[in-house]
């Protein structure tokens, strides 16, 4: 038998052969963490004032962003921002000056909790319709 070109590069490939590569290691995924959801945030920030939780939940039903990832505005005055509808034109400065950033989840939440301290449910008193009637236990036992 003759040999040809193609069977001595079948030959050659076959006494040379390269193993194949082994295996490649499985890597499994990592676990995934617990998702906390922007609600459950805030009521385990306000764990000790439900009410606050309750107003956060009329103010903005727990919105810190919108769809577009911008700062969550009120639908009848756009000043207000956030979870807890902070007002830019009352409490912006003051809020810049204490050091809390109310475009953010964490200072909205804390300059919200600093108001409370001071003034108890007052500054949420427009949506008071929303949380008094459906958490009246809470309003009762809040500031």
């Amino acid at each position: 038998m003759p040999f040809t070109a193609t069977t001595l590069a079948l030959a050659f490939s076959a006494a040379f052969a390269v193993p194949p590569p082994p295996p490649k290691a499985i890597v499994l995924p990592m676990p995934i963490a617990k998702v906390e959801t922007v609600r459950q945030r805030v009521e385990a920030y306000f764990s000790d004032i439900p009410i606050m939780a309750a107003i956060a939940g009329c103010e903005s039903h727990y919105k810190q962003f919108n769809m577009s990832g911008r700062i969550f505005r009120g639908e009848i005055n756009d000043r207000d921002v956030g979870i807890m509808q902070i007002n830019e034109d009352y409490h912006l400065e003051d809020s810049r000056a204490l050091g809390f950033d109310v475009h953010t989840i964490k200072g909205n939440l804390e300059f919200a909790r600093y108001l409370y301290e001071r003034e108890g449910v007052a500054p949420w008193s427009s949506s008071s319709y929303c949380w008094s009637k459906s958490n009246a236990n809470l309003a009762r036992t809040s500031k």
